[in-house]
């Protein structure tokens, strides 16, 4: 349904509207305001499943912005289940994709090298068995990396145009409401120590996300640093990793 200003039919109005018959799932096109978030909150507090989106630069920023916009933290913690920030990335032409061997200064920009290799393999193992445990575990494509992985790059050819590149694919992050990250929440945490504890829980970043589809040859390592944001602050501390390796 959308939304006519002019004649009183806001965001706000509309879902007051809708939440009167009852419904089981409401979908609101985004929450930008605060009248918008307290009536997306209180409909998910009293048992209704709630999906909107919001803008923000990852999954932890959605949390402190609906923070700035009014919304008590306490609400946050009891009424969110769960954050999916996503990108979108161009993809390779699988005609004209030319392979390279991968540079230090790439793998390291991506994340890849070894100390956080590491620590990203067991995040996924966290993640399965603590978010996902009825899930069957695969080969994850950085766990098997090669020392010196081969990466693609665009040229362009008339299949796509010269540009190099056909189509889109999202890539994600996903930030779960647990007991990790519901005290921070309450506490009024900043969004890179709300992140950093989701990463250390085993969430991928955005990054992550990006650089296993630059290994699988799907996308450039230009358009996932373009599309991402430096995980470096939200990393765990190097040292500490290697010790523990």
């Amino acid at each position: 349904m959308h939304v006519q200003a002019k004649i009183g039919l806001t965001f706000a109005s509309a879902l007051r509207a809708f939440l009167r018959q009852d419904p089981d799932v409401v979908m609101v096109g985004e929450i930008r305001d605060k009248e918008t978030v307290e009536i997306a909150i209180n409909a998910s507090l009293t048992g209704h499943l709630v999906l909107s989106t919001i803008h923000t630069n990852d999954a932890a920023g959605a949390i402190t912005r609906m923070v700035d916009m009014g919304v008590e933290p306490f609400l946050l913690r009891s009424s969110v289940i769960g954050i999916l920030a996503q990108r979108l990335v161009r993809i390779l032409c699988p005609h004209c994709k030319q392979p390279y061997e991968a540079t230090d200064d790439e793998l390291e920009e991506l994340g890849l090298d070894v100390p956080r290799t590491t620590m990203r393999g067991r995040r996924r193992e966290l993640t399965t068995t603590r978010y996902y445990p009825k899930v069957v575990k695969e080969q994850d494509v950085i766990e098997t990396m090669v020392e010196r992985p081969i990466f693609y790059k665009p040229k362009g050819c008339d299949k796509c145009g010269q540009t190099g590149f056909t189509g889109r694919r999202g890539i994600y992050e996903l930030l779960l409401m647990d007991d990790s990250i519901g005290p921070l929440v309450l506490r009024n945490a900043d969004s890179q120590t709300i992140k950093r504890t989701a990463m250390e829980q085993g969430m991928d970043s955005l990054r992550d996300d990006g650089a296993r589809k630059v290994l699988k040859g799907l996308t450039s390592v230009d358009e996932v640093l373009l599309a991402t944001q430096e995980d470096v602050e939200a990393e765990p501390d190097r040292a500490a990793v290697s010790r523990a390796s």
